[in-house]
């Protein structure tokens, strides 16, 4: 597989080649970072904002300068360094101290107290249930991404995309 030529097709907008990168290196992507992060869900993240960065900075990869195949590999160590670093500053909550079924209380309150004829109501209502509690523990309860996270059992990397995707079409149905 030449990794060179599917970083251009990258770079170029191929959606297909970085389908065809991920097949073939996404499952050896995800057992290197299982080894640096220790923790499966942490590696999923870096996987997939590793594969994210390449998307995005595929237009960047200068073959003078190295391998693809070794290109790709340490847009993930950096990904695998930076959470491993982002880690050390978390504080961990104990499972006691979640409340999610207040959490949830207090969001669907703050919701309901939105008067039915504003737009801010009807773009929220627009949104997927997910996307609209991520944004609503963001803003009414100040929860970090992390802890939305934690809340929802969902993915570090799943929730960011849906308060970033959301956020997007908040502003494009306030507009």
């Amino acid at each position: 597989m030449d990794h060179a030529a599917l970083l251009k097709s990258c770079a170029g907008g191929d959606r297909l080649a970085l389908q065809k990168l991920m097949d073939a290196e996404g499952g050896r992507m995800l057992g290197v970072a299982r080894r640096m992060l220790r923790r499966d869900d942490l590696a999923q993240d870096a996987v997939q904002e590793a594969l994210v960065l390449v998307w995005r900075k595929a237009h960047q990869f200068d073959a003078q300068r190295g391998s693809a195949k070794g290109w790709i590999y340490t847009i993930l160590r950096n990904r695998c360094l930076t959470l491993l670093r982002s880690e050390d500053r978390e504080v961990a909550t104990s499972p006691e101290r979640l409340s999610a079924s207040e959490d949830a209380q207090v969001i669907d309150t703050a919701f309901d107290r939105l008067a039915d004829t504003t737009d801010l109501r009807r773009c929220l209502e627009g949104l997927d249930v997910q996307t609209r509690r991520a944004i609503l523990s963001s803003y009414v309860l100040g929860h970090s991404h992390g802890e939305i996270a934690g809340r929802m059992e969902a993915p570090l990397g799943s929730v960011k995309s849906w308060v970033r995707r959301g956020l997007l079409k908040l502003r494009e149905c306030l507009s």
